[in-house]
């Protein structure tokens, strides 16, 4: 009994997780900034490590830091704009540091960091799971409203600003709705695989199609079914969930490139 109530859970937050993690995906590949994901789990690690060394709540202190430093890349990325993969590797390097030393010197580090690193889908709460659909509800009105406004900044800022678009306002909000997304998913799938669940249905989608429409159609089903087939070999072979969804993305991806060459060569030989 309780274990099916632990894997209904996690079907819904995994759901969640697979409607809103492609579409954020969709945009960091538009704007070049796939590692950015990477980088805000590294933060986020941090940002536990702050709130069990202090005293306070791990999962908010992660939050409030995961966002400052999504905010912190945005205003690196307008400021240097050359060297903005610079900036990304230092803060990536910053957040593990910080987060190895002060987990270092908690009583409860090493196990916490365990959870986080990996994190466990199948033990998420009915607490986590009434907040984390608050913020997906959220995020999701978020994307709605500025889609448009968006993909006009990714492609031609200069055009956005005639067009009466706040483009560093929009930046900086996108920048911290992907942290607080991240942060939200980091205790249910793990620092390590956070950036690959975000990108890889992303991926795909846009070697499937070149319209933005159907980019984040094909990227939200693909995401879809390889969460549910991740948790289903999860509970029928044992495997970690986080690791069988990631896996399942990356077999996703593999059948997409060898889908992308046959149909070339099949397309090569008609012409000749």
């Amino acid at each position: 009994m309780f274990e099916l109530a632990f894997m209904q859970r996690a079907f819904v937050a995994g759901m969640l997780i697979a409607v809103i993690a492609p579409i954020i995906g969709v945009f960091l590949i538009m704007r070049k900034q796939s590692l950015i994901a990477d980088t805000l789990s590294h933060i986020a690690l941090a940002g536990v490590a702050i709130g069990l060394v202090s005293g306070s709540q791990p999962e908010w202190m992660s939050v409030i830091i995961v966002i400052l430093g999504a905010l912190l890349i945005e205003f690196l990325r307008l400021r240097f704009k050359s060297y903005s993969d610079v900036s990304i590797a230092i803060l990536m390097a910053a957040g593990l540091s910080i987060a190895l030393c002060l987990m270092s010197i908690s009583p409860s580090g090493s196990k916490t960091m365990d959870q986080y690193l990996f994190g466990s889908i199948v033990t998420v709460t009915q607490h986590q799971i009434n907040v984390f659909l608050i913020v997906s509800i959220g995020i999701f009105i978020y994307f709605i409203m500025t889609k448009r406004s968006l993909y006009t900044t990714i492609f031609n800022e200069d055009v956005a600003r005639v067009a009466g678009i706040s483009t560093k306002l929009l930046s900086f909000s996108f920048s911290a709705v992907i942290g607080l997304f991240i942060s939200m998913m980091i205790p249910m799938i793990g620092m390590l695989l956070v950036s690959a669940i975000i990108i890889l249905p992303a991926a795909i989608a846009t070697q499937l199609t070149s319209r933005f429409r159907y980019v984040f159609i094909i990227a939200s089903i693909v995401s879809i079914i390889c969460t549910f087939l991740g948790l289903v070999s999860s509970y029928k072979i044992g495997t970690p969930p986080g690791a069988s969804i990631s896996l399942w993305m990356v077999v996703g991806i593999l059948l997409t490139l060898l889908y992308k060459k046959m149909y070339e060569l099949f397309v090569r030989r008609i012409r000749e």
